[in-house]
């Protein structure tokens, strides 16, 4: 695959947006749709799920990254958002944006929300924690 497993997704659901269907729901468009945006490699592995094993997007979605996603990757993406920091200059929005850019980078990093949340709180500065303690009324 030539582009970015993430950026394909992304794009193709963009796409499929933009298609209604009344009485159709998103994801069977999303389900029917997606061996044709798909060439080559990553269209043979697709149609290697005999009997339509994938009866989800989100299960098509999950496989997807695993295959083309590399696992180092993944591991690489984890332990940038593990350590994230706001930066000295930078304002909490533009940190709340950086982190968030990072959890779309690596979408396959498996952090629940909760724990998404700590790191982001671990990782601000005083100053954020403080402004972000005194918005939710201590």
């Amino acid at each position: 695959m030539k582009t970015h497993p993430y950026t394909h997704l992304a794009t193709y659901i963009e796409i499929c947006n933009s298609i209604r269907l009344v009485g159709v729901p998103e994801d069977a468009i999303r389900l029917s749709l997606f061996s044709f945006s798909l060439s080559r490699e990553a269209k043979r592995w697709l149609h290697s799920f005999k009997g339509n094993n994938l009866m989800t997007w989100d299960e098509v979605v999950e496989k997807f990254m695993k295959k083309y996603f590399l696992e180092s990757k993944t591991a690489e993406g984890k332990a940038t958002i593990s350590s994230f920091h706001q930066f000295p200059n930078e304002s909490f929005s533009e940190a709340l944006e950086t982190f968030c850019c990072l959890l779309r980078k690596t979408c396959t990093h498996g952090f629940s929300e909760p724990i998404q949340l700590n790191i982001f709180i671990d990782g601000l500065r005083p100053q954020s924690k403080q402004l972000l303690d005194a918005f939710a009324g201590g």
